[in-house]
């Protein structure tokens, strides 16, 4: 029984420790860090965000929404993301909260410049074929 115990602890502690291991390197408030380092960071961040937006999908129970994604070194929002409310919006809108800020942070860091033009957001979203759609 003790042996069962053990393998289970260690089934669920060993990736777990993994993950913290990994959030710890990929975090990493450490100077050395180079350009590239900080870029990798936050295409890794962005494609996350995407992928789970992706999955979301819209019907007659659903509401299509949009929000403002990453950050423009002028300020403002660089696009906008859509997405529905068939996945959790909350765990969304939150990951793309940190990814504005530590885009915001690269920018600055960076010195990244840009054309300071203003991204309209859409104008409507309507869901076509289980999707959300931007109208603009």
């Amino acid at each position: 029984m003790e042996k069962n115990n053990s393998m289970i602890r260690n089934q669920f502690f060993s990736p777990f420790l993994a993950v913290i291991c990994l959030s710890f390197l990929a975090f990493q408030c450490d100077d050395d860090m180079t350009q590239e380092d900080d870029s990798a960071q936050l295409e890794v961040l962005r494609l996350e965000i995407e992928n789970l937006a992706k999955t979301s999908i819209c019907n007659e129970a659903t509401e299509c929404k949009y929000i403002g994604f990453g950050s423009k070194p002028c300020g403002g929002p660089s696009g906008y993301l859509i997405y529905s409310t068939s996945i959790d919006t909350e765990k969304l809108e939150g990951l793309v909260s940190n990814y504005n800020k530590i885009n915001a942070e690269y920018n600055s860091k960076w010195g990244i410049i840009s054309d300071c033009s203003i991204v309209n957001p859409p104008t409507s979203i309507i869901c076509e074929n289980n999707i959300c759609v931007a109208v603009y």
